[in-house]
């Protein structure tokens, strides 16, 4: 494990080699702090949303308003856990600008335009899968704390790149299907 400022930190998730901006289809996971269920219930296999789980699902359909480029897939909010299909696509002309810090070339200080560069390099970029969650965690955490104050996302978010047709259909299915497999579910304990 990589230390930095003396702490111990986890490595990324995502696979280095993959550009998180590029067009194509990813299966999202995103799970409650503890796994706690803020978002409702499941009932007789349905998933019977609460206030919060309301707000969760209204945001994840809003995500297109936002990102235009972006396509939604099946998803579902279930107790404690959302899935979903975003689809990255956009179009040979899309240009997304970066959300980093500003490098000034009249910095004042070398070790000030060190660390701001250093911080370019690690900060999410506009029009990628972190920036596209970092967005919904965001407003649903903002809006759901107005509601339960404890409310809180798991840090990271699980994400895996479908690769092909079968793949994404049998995603698709998954998702449909979650709240009948609820009682199977690993995020249901």
């Amino acid at each position: 494990m990589d230390k930095f400022k003396n702490k111990y930190r986890i490595p990324s998730a995502r696979l280095q080699s993959w550009d998180y901006g590029a067009n194509g289809a990813y299966f999202i996971t995103i799970c409650t702090q503890n796994r706690e269920h803020f978002f409702g219930e499941i009932m007789n296999g349905e998933m019977q949303l609460n206030e919060i789980g309301k707000l969760a699902e209204q945001y994840w359909v809003e995500i297109p308003n936002h990102f235009p480029f972006i396509e939604l897939g099946n998803f579902v909010v279930m107790p404690n856990h959302t899935h979903g299909i975003l689809i990255i696509n956009k179009s040979d002309g899309y240009n997304a600008e970066t959300l980093q810090c500003n490098v000034s070339a009249h910095a004042t200080h070398a070790t000030h335009a060190t660390k701001n560069e250093q911080m370019a390099k690690i900060s999410p970029k506009s029009g990628t899968l972190s920036t596209i969650i970092r967005s919904y965690k965001s407003v649903v955490s903002k809006n759901a704390r107005l509601i339960h104050a404890n409310f809180n996302w798991q840090s990271r978010f699980h994400d895996h790149i479908i690769r092909n047709a079968q793949s994404f259909e049998n995603i698709q299915n998954y998702i449909a299907n979650n709240p009948l497999n609820w009682k199977e579910d690993k995020f249901s304990k």
